[in-house]
Protein backbone atom coordinates (compact mmCIF):
# COMPACT_ATOMS: atom_id res chain seq x y z
CA UNK A 1 0.00 0.00 0.00
CA UNK A 2 2.66 2.41 0.71
CA UNK A 3 4.05 1.45 -2.39
CA UNK A 4 1.25 2.39 -4.43
CA UNK A 5 0.84 5.60 -2.56
CA UNK A 6 4.30 6.50 -3.14
CA UNK A 7 3.74 6.54 -6.44
CA UNK A 8 0.75 8.40 -6.58
CA UNK A 9 2.37 11.28 -5.34
CA UNK A 10 5.55 10.33 -7.03
CA UNK A 11 7.84 10.11 -3.87
CA UNK A 12 10.06 7.32 -2.34
CA UNK A 13 8.65 5.41 -0.12
CA UNK A 14 10.92 6.30 2.75
CA UNK A 15 9.42 9.68 2.49
CA UNK A 16 6.07 8.38 3.85
CA UNK A 17 7.50 6.49 7.22
CA UNK A 18 7.73 8.33 10.21
CA UNK A 19 10.89 10.57 10.75
CA UNK A 20 11.84 8.87 14.10
CA UNK A 21 11.51 5.12 12.97
CA UNK A 22 13.43 6.28 9.46
CA UNK A 23 16.10 7.58 11.58
CA UNK A 24 16.39 4.62 13.43
CA UNK A 25 16.72 2.67 9.99
CA UNK A 26 18.81 4.80 7.59
CA UNK A 27 20.82 5.81 10.06
CA UNK A 28 23.88 3.52 8.34
CA UNK A 29 26.68 5.82 8.14
CA UNK A 30 28.87 5.88 5.47
CA UNK A 31 31.88 3.77 4.47
CA UNK A 32 34.98 4.34 5.94
CA UNK A 33 36.36 3.95 2.03
CA UNK A 34 33.18 6.70 0.97
CA UNK A 35 35.75 9.82 1.16
CA UNK A 36 38.24 8.55 -0.76
CA UNK A 37 35.97 7.28 -3.65
CA UNK A 38 34.24 10.40 -3.20
CA UNK A 39 38.11 12.11 -4.02
CA UNK A 40 38.96 10.54 -6.49
CA UNK A 41 35.10 11.38 -8.21
CA UNK A 42 35.58 14.85 -7.32
CA UNK A 43 39.45 15.14 -9.06
CA UNK A 44 39.88 15.52 -12.77
CA UNK A 45 42.78 13.83 -13.98
CA UNK A 46 45.38 15.57 -16.03
CA UNK A 47 46.35 14.48 -19.21
CA UNK A 48 49.84 15.85 -19.01
CA UNK A 49 50.74 14.53 -15.40
CA UNK A 50 51.21 11.16 -16.44
CA UNK A 51 50.96 8.24 -19.40
CA UNK A 52 47.69 6.67 -18.33
CA UNK A 53 47.56 2.65 -18.05
CA UNK A 54 47.28 -0.19 -20.30
CA UNK A 55 43.90 -0.95 -21.51
CA UNK A 56 44.52 -4.84 -20.91
CA UNK A 57 45.77 -3.97 -17.00
CA UNK A 58 42.80 -1.47 -16.47
CA UNK A 59 40.87 -4.44 -17.67
CA UNK A 60 42.33 -7.23 -15.83
CA UNK A 61 41.77 -5.03 -12.41
CA UNK A 62 38.06 -4.31 -13.25
CA UNK A 63 37.98 -7.93 -13.42
CA UNK A 64 39.90 -8.97 -10.26
CA UNK A 65 37.52 -5.97 -8.55
CA UNK A 66 34.31 -7.75 -9.75
CA UNK A 67 35.50 -11.20 -8.73
CA UNK A 68 36.34 -9.78 -5.33
CA UNK A 69 32.95 -8.03 -5.36
CA UNK A 70 30.86 -11.22 -5.37
CA UNK A 71 33.32 -13.32 -3.27
CA UNK A 72 33.72 -11.71 -0.44
CA UNK A 73 31.50 -11.17 2.34
CA UNK A 74 32.71 -7.74 3.35
CA UNK A 75 32.12 -6.90 -0.50
CA UNK A 76 32.10 -2.40 0.53
CA UNK A 77 35.11 -2.91 2.15
CA UNK A 78 37.45 -4.68 -0.66
CA UNK A 79 35.94 -2.58 -3.68
CA UNK A 80 36.38 0.32 -1.58
CA UNK A 81 39.83 -0.15 -1.31
CA UNK A 82 40.55 -0.91 -4.96
CA UNK A 83 37.93 2.22 -6.72
CA UNK A 84 39.99 5.00 -5.78
CA UNK A 85 43.01 3.74 -8.11
CA UNK A 86 40.60 2.40 -10.59
CA UNK A 87 38.23 5.67 -10.82
CA UNK A 88 41.20 7.88 -11.21
CA UNK A 89 43.36 5.65 -13.92
CA UNK A 90 39.90 4.95 -15.86
CA UNK A 91 39.29 8.53 -16.04
CA UNK A 92 42.79 9.29 -16.93
CA UNK A 93 42.40 6.69 -19.69
CA UNK A 94 39.57 7.65 -21.60
CA UNK A 95 41.43 11.55 -21.60
CA UNK A 96 44.36 10.61 -23.17
CA UNK A 97 43.57 7.65 -25.24
CA UNK A 98 42.53 8.56 -28.96
CA UNK A 99 40.67 6.59 -31.13
CA UNK A 100 39.45 3.53 -30.58
CA UNK A 101 41.67 2.94 -27.67
CA UNK A 102 39.85 5.95 -26.62
CA UNK A 103 35.91 3.63 -27.25
CA UNK A 104 37.61 1.18 -25.47
CA UNK A 105 38.76 3.20 -22.13
CA UNK A 106 35.12 4.90 -22.29
CA UNK A 107 33.89 1.66 -22.17
CA UNK A 108 35.94 0.75 -19.26
CA UNK A 109 35.06 3.91 -17.33
CA UNK A 110 31.02 3.50 -17.72
CA UNK A 111 32.06 0.13 -16.13
CA UNK A 112 34.46 1.35 -13.31
CA UNK A 113 31.59 3.93 -12.79
CA UNK A 114 28.57 1.00 -12.33
CA UNK A 115 31.28 -0.42 -9.56
CA UNK A 116 30.79 2.68 -7.82
CA UNK A 117 27.64 2.96 -8.26
CA UNK A 118 27.52 -0.65 -6.12
CA UNK A 119 29.54 0.73 -3.38
CA UNK A 120 27.85 4.26 -3.32
CA UNK A 121 24.14 2.67 -3.49
CA UNK A 122 22.67 3.38 0.63
CA UNK A 123 25.27 5.34 1.84
CA UNK A 124 24.81 9.01 2.19
CA UNK A 125 26.11 9.77 -0.71
CA UNK A 126 23.38 10.75 -3.10
CA UNK A 127 25.01 13.53 -4.62
CA UNK A 128 27.94 11.35 -5.85
CA UNK A 129 25.56 8.30 -6.94
CA UNK A 130 23.75 10.22 -9.92
CA UNK A 131 27.04 12.22 -11.11
CA UNK A 132 28.04 8.14 -11.58
CA UNK A 133 24.97 7.29 -13.30
CA UNK A 134 24.70 10.49 -15.87
CA UNK A 135 29.24 10.05 -16.30
CA UNK A 136 28.40 6.49 -16.48
CA UNK A 137 25.62 6.38 -19.56
CA UNK A 138 27.78 9.45 -21.18
CA UNK A 139 30.44 7.38 -21.37
CA UNK A 140 28.76 3.91 -22.49
CA UNK A 141 27.39 6.59 -25.10
CA UNK A 142 30.27 7.53 -26.17
CA UNK A 143 32.37 4.32 -26.31
CA UNK A 144 29.88 3.07 -28.96
CA UNK A 145 29.69 -0.41 -27.04
CA UNK A 146 26.71 -2.06 -26.81
CA UNK A 147 27.10 -3.75 -23.57
CA UNK A 148 28.34 -1.50 -21.62
CA UNK A 149 25.62 1.05 -22.76
CA UNK A 150 22.88 -1.26 -21.88
CA UNK A 151 24.77 -2.04 -18.30
CA UNK A 152 24.62 1.58 -17.67
CA UNK A 153 21.36 2.36 -19.03
CA UNK A 154 20.59 -1.34 -16.15
CA UNK A 155 21.94 1.06 -13.18
CA UNK A 156 20.31 4.23 -13.80
CA UNK A 157 17.24 2.04 -13.78
CA UNK A 158 18.59 0.79 -10.36
CA UNK A 159 19.15 3.98 -9.39
CA UNK A 160 15.76 5.71 -10.66
CA UNK A 161 13.54 2.78 -8.87
CA UNK A 162 15.20 3.07 -5.80
CA UNK A 163 14.16 7.26 -5.54
CA UNK A 164 10.61 5.97 -6.28
CA UNK A 165 10.94 7.10 -9.95
CA UNK A 166 9.10 4.62 -11.68
CA UNK A 167 7.83 6.45 -14.45
CA UNK A 168 11.50 7.20 -15.39
CA UNK A 169 13.35 3.99 -14.72
CA UNK A 170 10.38 2.16 -16.79
CA UNK A 171 10.68 4.55 -19.80
CA UNK A 172 14.89 4.75 -19.93
CA UNK A 173 14.75 0.46 -20.00
CA UNK A 174 12.13 -0.23 -22.15
CA UNK A 175 14.49 2.19 -24.25
CA UNK A 176 17.83 -0.21 -23.55
CA UNK A 177 15.72 -2.89 -23.97
CA UNK A 178 14.39 -1.21 -27.62
CA UNK A 179 18.19 -0.94 -28.52
CA UNK A 180 19.06 -4.26 -28.18
CA UNK A 181 16.17 -5.55 -29.74
CA UNK A 182 17.56 -4.29 -32.98
CA UNK A 183 20.61 -7.21 -33.06
CA UNK A 184 19.11 -10.18 -31.62
CA UNK A 185 19.69 -12.68 -33.93
CA UNK A 186 23.46 -12.67 -33.86
CA UNK A 187 23.98 -11.48 -29.99
CA UNK A 188 26.97 -12.60 -28.23
CA UNK A 189 25.80 -14.01 -24.95
CA UNK A 190 26.67 -10.44 -23.04
CA UNK A 191 24.62 -8.90 -25.47
CA UNK A 192 21.85 -11.39 -24.29
CA UNK A 193 22.35 -11.79 -20.82
CA UNK A 194 21.94 -7.84 -20.79
CA UNK A 195 18.91 -7.61 -22.89
CA UNK A 196 17.58 -10.54 -20.24
CA UNK A 197 18.83 -8.20 -17.30
CA UNK A 198 16.89 -5.38 -18.40
CA UNK A 199 13.63 -7.23 -18.29
CA UNK A 200 14.19 -8.58 -15.19
CA UNK A 201 14.34 -5.12 -14.55
CA UNK A 202 11.21 -3.77 -16.24
CA UNK A 203 9.79 -6.70 -13.98
CA UNK A 204 11.14 -5.34 -10.76
CA UNK A 205 10.28 -2.13 -11.63
CA UNK A 206 6.44 -2.93 -12.90
CA UNK A 207 5.94 -5.33 -9.08
CA UNK A 208 6.83 -2.23 -7.27
CA UNK A 209 4.17 -0.11 -9.30
CA UNK A 210 1.66 -3.19 -8.06
CA UNK A 211 1.37 -3.74 -12.36
CA UNK A 212 1.38 -7.82 -11.85
CA UNK A 213 0.96 -8.35 -15.38
CA UNK A 214 3.13 -6.76 -16.82
CA UNK A 215 5.76 -7.76 -14.33
CA UNK A 216 4.99 -11.14 -15.00
CA UNK A 217 5.35 -10.22 -18.77
CA UNK A 218 8.83 -9.19 -18.11
CA UNK A 219 10.06 -11.64 -16.03
CA UNK A 220 9.15 -14.85 -18.58
CA UNK A 221 10.77 -12.77 -21.17
CA UNK A 222 14.14 -12.51 -19.05
CA UNK A 223 13.72 -16.24 -18.33
CA UNK A 224 13.75 -17.31 -21.74
CA UNK A 225 16.67 -15.46 -22.56
CA UNK A 226 18.30 -16.82 -18.92
CA UNK A 227 16.63 -20.37 -20.52
CA UNK A 228 19.18 -20.08 -24.07
CA UNK A 229 22.33 -18.63 -22.43
CA UNK A 230 24.74 -21.49 -20.78
CA UNK A 231 24.59 -23.20 -17.54
CA UNK A 232 27.42 -21.30 -16.30
CA UNK A 233 26.77 -17.73 -17.74
CA UNK A 234 26.76 -15.28 -14.95
CA UNK A 235 26.47 -11.15 -16.01
CA UNK A 236 28.87 -9.93 -13.64
CA UNK A 237 26.96 -6.79 -13.00
CA UNK A 238 23.86 -7.56 -12.88
CA UNK A 239 23.71 -11.27 -11.90
CA UNK A 240 22.11 -12.30 -14.51
CA UNK A 241 21.83 -15.87 -15.21
CA UNK A 242 19.64 -19.09 -14.56
CA UNK A 243 19.64 -19.49 -10.57
CA UNK A 244 18.94 -15.86 -10.17
CA UNK A 245 15.47 -15.89 -11.95
CA UNK A 246 14.02 -17.64 -8.90
CA UNK A 247 15.22 -15.21 -6.75
CA UNK A 248 14.11 -12.52 -8.92
CA UNK A 249 10.70 -14.35 -8.83
CA UNK A 250 10.68 -14.27 -5.13
CA UNK A 251 11.24 -10.28 -5.65
CA UNK A 252 7.91 -9.96 -7.67
CA UNK A 253 5.50 -12.28 -5.74
CA UNK A 254 6.75 -10.12 -2.29
CA UNK A 255 6.76 -6.52 -4.15
CA UNK A 256 3.15 -7.81 -5.17
CA UNK A 257 2.23 -8.67 -1.41
CA UNK A 258 2.23 -12.37 -2.12
CA UNK A 259 4.13 -13.71 0.65
CA UNK A 260 3.08 -17.60 0.65
CA UNK A 261 3.71 -17.70 -3.40
CA UNK A 262 7.19 -15.51 -2.64
CA UNK A 263 7.66 -18.51 -0.05
CA UNK A 264 7.04 -21.32 -1.86
CA UNK A 265 9.08 -20.17 -4.82
CA UNK A 266 12.15 -19.76 -2.38
CA UNK A 267 12.39 -23.27 -1.79
CA UNK A 268 12.57 -24.22 -5.29
CA UNK A 269 15.83 -23.66 -5.45
CA UNK A 270 19.16 -23.28 -2.24
CA UNK A 271 20.46 -20.03 -1.95
CA UNK A 272 24.27 -21.52 -2.71
CA UNK A 273 23.21 -21.67 -5.91
CA UNK A 274 23.77 -17.93 -6.56
CA UNK A 275 27.62 -17.21 -6.95
CA UNK A 276 27.55 -13.57 -5.58
CA UNK A 277 27.44 -13.64 -2.03
CA UNK A 278 26.03 -10.22 -1.89
CA UNK A 279 23.16 -11.16 -4.33
CA UNK A 280 23.30 -13.88 -2.16
CA UNK A 281 22.22 -12.29 0.33
CA UNK A 282 19.91 -10.61 -0.90
CA UNK A 283 18.01 -13.10 -2.09
CA UNK A 284 18.16 -14.24 1.94
CA UNK A 285 16.48 -10.86 3.07
CA UNK A 286 13.76 -11.06 -0.14
CA UNK A 287 12.48 -14.29 1.32
CA UNK A 288 12.60 -13.42 4.98
CA UNK A 289 10.50 -9.96 4.13
CA UNK A 290 8.21 -12.72 2.49
CA UNK A 291 8.45 -14.53 5.67
CA UNK A 292 7.52 -10.99 6.99
CA UNK A 293 4.10 -10.87 5.17
CA UNK A 294 3.28 -14.28 6.38
CA UNK A 295 3.85 -13.10 9.93
CA UNK A 296 6.66 -15.79 10.54
CA UNK A 297 8.84 -13.94 12.85
CA UNK A 298 11.21 -16.69 13.97
CA UNK A 299 12.11 -17.59 9.86
CA UNK A 300 12.76 -13.70 9.70
CA UNK A 301 15.30 -14.14 12.22
CA UNK A 302 16.76 -17.23 10.65
CA UNK A 303 16.75 -16.29 7.35
CA UNK A 304 18.81 -12.27 8.43
CA UNK A 305 21.22 -14.30 10.35
CA UNK A 306 21.97 -16.47 7.31
CA UNK A 307 22.17 -13.11 5.23
CA UNK A 308 24.57 -11.77 7.54
CA UNK A 309 26.83 -14.69 7.56
CA UNK A 310 27.00 -14.54 3.99
CA UNK A 311 27.57 -11.16 3.31
CA UNK A 312 27.76 -8.69 6.84
CA UNK A 313 28.15 -5.46 4.59
CA UNK A 314 24.97 -6.53 2.78
CA UNK A 315 22.28 -6.23 5.37
CA UNK A 316 23.92 -3.68 6.83
CA UNK A 317 23.03 -1.41 4.03
CA UNK A 318 19.70 -2.65 2.91
CA UNK A 319 16.81 -0.77 4.61
CA UNK A 320 14.21 -3.81 3.91
CA UNK A 321 16.37 -5.72 6.52
CA UNK A 322 17.40 -3.43 9.16
CA UNK A 323 13.64 -2.43 9.44
CA UNK A 324 12.86 -6.25 9.55
CA UNK A 325 15.61 -6.29 12.60
CA UNK A 326 13.88 -3.11 14.22
CA UNK A 327 10.74 -5.42 14.35
CA UNK A 328 12.21 -8.48 15.73
CA UNK A 329 13.19 -6.28 19.02
CA UNK A 330 9.99 -5.65 19.71
CA UNK A 331 8.46 -8.79 18.90
CA UNK A 332 7.80 -12.02 20.47
CA UNK A 333 10.08 -12.41 23.66
CA UNK A 334 11.57 -15.63 23.24
CA UNK A 335 13.24 -14.01 19.89
CA UNK A 336 14.32 -10.41 21.63
CA UNK A 337 18.06 -12.26 22.76
CA UNK A 338 19.03 -13.39 19.24
CA UNK A 339 17.39 -10.45 17.61
CA UNK A 340 19.19 -8.32 19.79
CA UNK A 341 22.49 -10.34 19.16
CA UNK A 342 21.50 -9.54 15.05
CA UNK A 343 20.92 -5.44 15.97
CA UNK A 344 24.43 -5.29 17.31
CA UNK A 345 25.68 -6.83 14.51
CA UNK A 346 23.74 -5.02 12.04
CA UNK A 347 24.39 -1.60 14.29
CA UNK A 348 21.30 -0.89 15.00
CA UNK A 349 22.07 -1.49 18.71
CA UNK A 350 25.11 -0.86 20.92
Amino acid sequence: MLNQIARVLKVPVQALIADGEQEIISSEPGHAALPAVREALNRWPDSGAEEPQPLNQIAARLGAAWRARHAASDHRTVIGGLLPALIRDAQLAALVYQGEGQRRAKALLADVLGLSQMFLAYQPASDLLWRVVDRAVLAARESGDQVALAQAIWFATEAHRDSGDWDTAMAINLDGIAALEQDLDDASDDVLGMYGALHAGAAFTASRAGEAGHAWRNWDKADAVARCLPDSYYQRATSFSRPVMIAHAVTLEVELRKGAKAVQRATRTQAEQIRSRPRRARHLIEVARGHRLKGEQRSILVLLSSAYETAPETIRYNLYARQMVVELLNGPGALRRDANDLAIKVGLAG
